[in-house]
């Protein structure tokens, strides 16, 4: 088998960690392998209509982390989180944008367009990678890999001056 790396340990571990979240009465809502600093850390990011709790959190991670020790296919030592995904969620899935249409987003640009690195606005669509947002300005579309990320906004983002009232 070749190795796997970031994206592709992400993707089985989404495979083997989803059914298991599922029999334990959550959704799984991402999985991310990554680095930061010198450690490599396996989030398993978790949902619930109501909320994630701790109990929620604890009973994927001990079910899970005897399957990954079984299988084995990460060569690299890494710390296994398991949380939700708070309320500043990071959408990044289709299903995501499907999910949380019609609530304010946050959208971190990679570069400025039209002077902006931020947009702040409601989400109305997402279809072939595009996302659409109803800014104060108006309607405008981003395609989704022009974006640092995108996630849920919350009471410290932009103040959008009464406009999602």
């Amino acid at each position: 088998m070749a190795e796997l790396k970031g994206a592709g340990i992400a993707a089985r571990v989404w495979e083997i960690a989803k059914p298991i979240a599922e029999a334990q009465g959550v959704s799984l809502w991402d999985v991310r392998f990554v680095k930061e600093g010198a450690f490599r850390f396996l989030r398993i990011i978790l949902d619930k209509p109501g909320g994630v709790s701790i109990d929620d959190c604890e009973a994927v991670s001990r079910a899970v982390d005897p399957v990954l020790d079984e299988l084995d296919f990460i060569s690299e030592s890494y710390y296994l989180e398991v949380s939700s995904p708070g309320l500043g969620r990071d959408l990044t899935r289709e299903s995501h944008f499907e999910a949380m249409n019609g609530r304010a987003v946050l959208v971190r640009l990679i570069r400025p367009k039209d002077g902006q690195r931020e947009l702040t606005g409601v989400l109305s669509g997402f279809s072939g990678g595009v996302i659409k947002l109803v800014t104060p300005d108006g309607e405008t579309e981003i395609k989704k890999n022009e974006t640092a990320f995108v996630r849920i906004a919350d009471d410290e983002d932009e103040d959008m001056g009464g406009f999602m009232e």
